[in-house]
């Protein structure tokens, strides 16, 4: 910038880490991110969407700790891959947990074509949720608690119910079963390409077993 005359817009002397700055060197593209162990540890967020019968028809990984800000991305995925395997049959429902709660998120699904079951973020103390959701639904409810008012239904508990044998046992066998619990490789793509690896062979084995059955 000296070299074109031109101005810092930060002094040199102040643009210095803070105290409490971290950076991994080894693999800046890692974030320090608040694990299910209620501790901290340098990771990259693994995501998937699977089908009723454990299959995973998306897969990512991103740094970003944040959930809410994956659910464009891999509806994008999950689309163009059911396209790219001609897959038969729409895909109607789409679940996910409260992580991935947001207005935004609930449009970007229903203008894919499919019927948003995402769990609402936990309400502030001054919102509240009806104490009955049978009866006309009211005109002045919130996003987040007419969600919530949906899954309190027989068909939004039903299908809401279904999280427990589509994903996360999913997560459970690739951990425990498999023995893998983390990535091998540094740089968010080459965690994208192993990350993209292991939910191919959890496919394979699944479709091995089922044939084998």
């Amino acid at each position: 910038m000296e070299a074109e005359d031109r101005n810092h817009r930060t002094d040199p002397d102040k643009a210095v880490p803070q105290d409490k700055d971290q950076r991994n060197f080894t693999d800046p593209d890692s974030k320090i991110m608040k694990t299910s162990n209620k501790g901290f540890d340098q990771c990259g967020n693994a995501q998937i969407v699977t089908t009723e019968d454990q299959i995973i028809v998306a897969a990512d990984v991103t740094n970003q700790a944040n959930d809410v800000r994956q659910v464009e991305p891999m509806v994008e995925q999950l689309q163009s891959n059911v396209a790219a395997a001609e897959l038969d049959g729409d895909v109607k429902e789409f679940l996910a947990d409260a992580g991935y709660f947001s207005e935004t998120n609930t449009d970007t699904v229903t203008q894919a074509g499919m019927d948003p079951y995402i769990a609402p973020q936990r309400l502030k103390h001054n919102e509240q949720i009806p104490e009955c959701a049978k009866g006309r639904t009211p005109g002045d409810l919130t996003p987040k608690q007419l969600m919530a008012r949906k899954l309190r239904t027989k068909k939004g508990k039903e299908t809401y119910a279904k999280r427990k044998w589509m994903v996360e046992p999913v997560f459970g066998q690739i951990k425990a079963c498999r023995g893998f619990r983390q990535f091998l490789l540094r740089s968010l793509e080459k965690m994208q390409g192993e990350w993209t690896i292991v939910c191919l062979t959890h496919n394979l084995l699944k479709a091995f077993r089922a044939g084998t059955a």
